[in-house]
């Protein structure tokens, strides 16, 4: 049998990917960026430009996203979104995320209490990866995060508070990990910076973001642990600086640690019940 692909090599003779693979990252490119535009969509040319793709490369994706379900276009506009197949995806996925289900409840308290904009974000390998986003009544809100957005560990006080919960060890790796990205879309959140906030983070168990990301936008972010006490999520409350200052922000971080160990035990008992069902169904009968 004869397999039509190329290979492609660096320079240095290490990383290598074929012609499949390159085009399949290029199309979950395309389908993480529909996941952030929202349901009113975007045009192919926006696609492009912003996944870095060229125009026919762009179209040639789509349109296969298209065919196969996961993308929708509309005519009338021109623009793609998110079709039945990605749908269908997301929830097979779905019972992994049983944490942000326990969570949902929480959440919309703490909308409720604060009238802030509260995060829900789960640890993914270097990145927190906001799940959910739920508003509170203050004409005023923080638009820099929503669902679907991806933040390096450091960066933001969600990020930041699950990269204190780690070990010393651990901090470094990921901040020489992404030291390039972070400094170049975030160049005020230099290694100072980050650790100045770890410590913080540590002392109070809260991480307060002083417009570090953007000027103006403020935030207080704690981790979730799991029952290993590992950092598994975050959770944060985002607002204008006017709204949120050194004060206030004390009271909610406060607020925010019981939020915390609320739902950690939400979770550990979670699991514990799970495991229960699981040992009483495998019982052999003699």
């Amino acid at each position: 049998m004869i397999h039509n692909f190329r290979v492609y090599t660096g320079m240095d003779g290490g990383k290598i990917e074929t012609v499949g693979a390159q085009t399949l990252r290029r199309g979950l490119s395309v389908l993480r960026l529909l996941t952030r535009v929202g349901p009113g969509g975007i045009r192919v040319s926006d696609i492009g430009r912003r996944v870095g793709l060229n125009k026919a490369t762009a179209i040639r994706l789509t349109r296969t996203l298209t065919d196969e379900g996961f993308v929708i276009n509309d005519p009338v506009s021109g623009r793609y979104r998110l079709g039945p197949e990605a749908f269908a995806v997301g929830l097979a996925a779905e019972p992994s995320f049983e944490l942000q289900r326990l969570a949902s409840p929480l959440l919309r308290r703490l909308a409720l209490e604060t009238g802030d904009t509260v995060l829900f974000s789960v640890l993914h390998g270097h990145e927190a990866i906001c799940l959910s986003r739920d508003e509170g009544d203050f004409p005023i809100r923080n638009q820099l995060i929503k669902a679907g957005d991806r933040w390096l560990l450091g960066v933001g006080a969600g990020a930041c508070a699950i990269l204190a919960a780690l070990s010393d060890d651990e901090v470094r790796d990921v901040l020489v990990r992404n030291s390039e990205v972070r400094m170049a879309r975030f160049p005020r959140c230099t290694d100072a910076a980050v650790w100045d906030l770890i410590a913080q983070t540590r002392t109070h168990g809260y991480c307060l973001q002083p417009g570090l990301v953007v000027e103006g936008s403020w935030a207080v972010g704690v981790p979730v642990f799991d029952e290993n006490q590992r950092p598994v999520a975050a959770i944060s409350i985002a607002a204008i600086e006017l709204r949120l200052g050194t004060v206030r922000s004390v009271q909610i971080g406060s607020r925010l640690v019981r939020a915390s160990r609320e739902l950690t035990e939400l979770q550990i008992a979670s699991d514990t019940a799970a495991q229960g069902d699981v040992q009483v169904g495998t019982v052999d009968v003699i």
